[in-house]
């Protein structure tokens, strides 16, 4: 599957996201930066120690009391194909006050501001919240749709953006949901 949109700015696709060349990868973290499971504790597996050196030393300097939910981050890509992972954390579904969607929206902006101030042209993004954090995958497509559809306005964003799914299922859910 690779489904584009917004003239081929935005590709959707189903496979590994520690496996994607783009400049950076999204990674869903969680607060601590430590790594974890799902996405989070692939891309430290895979990218090797660097990258929670890195993360503990924004820990000790930046963000004494854990990453804020709806910022980003950025560290090196370690031994992953993508030079930099930008991690991001995602809210946990129903525990933010009603304030679920602007959060999650956050994280696609925080992220793909940060890339465009390194003036990145790729980024690879998983779906950030529908795991274990419980965001439902409709809702998230029309958060993630709408929200990358005002990103690539603005003159700094990356070339292109890259939605990489875990399964062809979830790949096509956010088809089914989507804005774009």
């Amino acid at each position: 599957m690779n489904e584009e949109f917004l003239g081929g700015r935005i590709v959707v696709n189903v496979g590994d996201i520690t496996t994607e060349d783009t400049d950076a990868i999204v990674n869903a973290a969680n607060a601590t930066l430590e790594g974890g499971g799902g996405v989070d504790g692939a891309i430290h597996r895979k990218g090797g120690s660097q990258i929670l050196e890195e993360c503990r030393r924004i820990r000790s300097t930046d963000y004494p009391h854990g990453l804020p939910t709806g910022e980003a981050v950025v560290t090196t890509g370690g031994l992953l194909p993508a030079r930099f992972v930008i991690h991001t954390v995602g809210p946990i579904y129903g525990q933010n006050n009603g304030r679920d969607a602007e959060l999650l929206a956050n994280c696609y902006f925080s992220s793909l501001s940060l890339a465009g101030k390194m003036q990145m042209n790729s980024v690879a993004f998983p779906s950030i919240s529908t795991g274990v954090y419980a965001y439902p995958k409709d809702e998230a497509a029309v958060v993630a749709s709408r929200t990358l559809t005002s990103a690539v306005a603005q003159p700094a964003s990356p070339e292109l953006i890259r939605l990489v799914f875990h399964s062809n299922a979830d790949a096509q859910m956010f088809l089914r949901h989507c804005q774009f």
